[in-house]
């Protein structure tokens, strides 16, 4: 399989490629502890919380895990950082419409990895977040003129994310984050593998996390609405509930493996 274009800010730039596979690793890690966390939950704890902030947390609660936060904090600013690169400078393999729909999707990735290199922060320093930041936005935006139909456009949007993660895990249309040695032979066969079933694992999650939001505004009830956590929490009530989340946990922690993979070969 050829490889994919080269991005010209990776193929002139070897800092930058440095940038965004600490970042990669840093992201990795993060999905394999909210992985971690959901095991836990499915096999009945529930003292931890299967999010990004709780994953920190719970990195936190490690030998040296104060100094382990600060690096993975670090680790997804520099994500972050690139991707603001590539929505400025990126994606030229593209043209019109489609290059700056990469581009926007870009900025939307950095604001992510920002808010959790924030959070990351905030426990380091202790003034760590209950976790109810998603409420809270959810009330906010619930009292602006329209607000329910403000919270169920957000809850959509968040739906359509996780059909397109389903997409991506179907098409295999992830594989173009490896270069051609990362999808040869049986090791590029197993990262594919960890792939599909972490995208796949994602769309749970986040089409679930929509749900939440349009059936809060739907309510009219901003408590009704909640993160990833919440969100597995949902899967465990289900029939069959510790079987499908340990299915999902595991998927999550394959999406981390797959983002260890990106990593080491990062497609330029």
């Amino acid at each position: 399989m050829p490889s994919s274009p080269r991005s010209p800010i990776s193929s002139d730039s070897d800092w930058i490629d440095w940038v965004a596979r600490a970042g990669l690793v840093a992201y990795g890690v993060v999905y394999v502890l909210i992985g971690w966390l959901a095991l836990q939950l499915a096999w009945g704890d529930r003292s931890g919380a299967p999010s990004s902030s709780g994953a920190l947390r719970e990195l936190a609660q490690q030998p040296f895990g104060g100094a382990l936060i600060w690096v993975v904090s670090i680790g997804m600013f520099l994500l972050a950082l690139w991707q603001l690169l590539e929505a400025g400078f990126g994606h030229r393999d593209e043209d019109g419409k489609k290059r700056l729909a990469k581009r926007a999707a870009s900025v939307g990735k950095a604001v992510v990895y920002v808010a959790i290199g924030f959070s990351g922060v905030k426990i380091a320093v202790g003034s760590g977040s209950s976790g109810k930041g998603e409420e809270t936005f959810t009330a906010k935006l619930m009292n602006l003129p329209a607000g329910q139909v403000l919270v169920a456009v957000v809850g959509l949007a968040i739906i359509g994310f996780g059909i397109f993660q389903f997409y991506r895990a179907w098409t295999e249309g992830f594989a173009d984050k490896l270069d051609g040695e990362g999808r040869s032979g049986t090791s590029g066969t197993a990262y594919i593998a960890f792939g599909k079933a972490g995208y796949t694992a994602r769309g749970v999650a986040f089409a679930i996390v929509g749900g939440l939001f349009v059936y809060a505004a739907v309510t009219h009830n901003a408590k009704k609405s909640g993160g990833l956590d919440q969100a597995l929490f949902e899967v465990l009530d289900q029939p069959f509930g510790p079987v499908l989340l340990t299915l999902v946990a595991l998927g999550l922690v394959c999406f981390g493996l797959f983002t260890f993979a990106q990593a080491r070969h990062l497609s330029r």
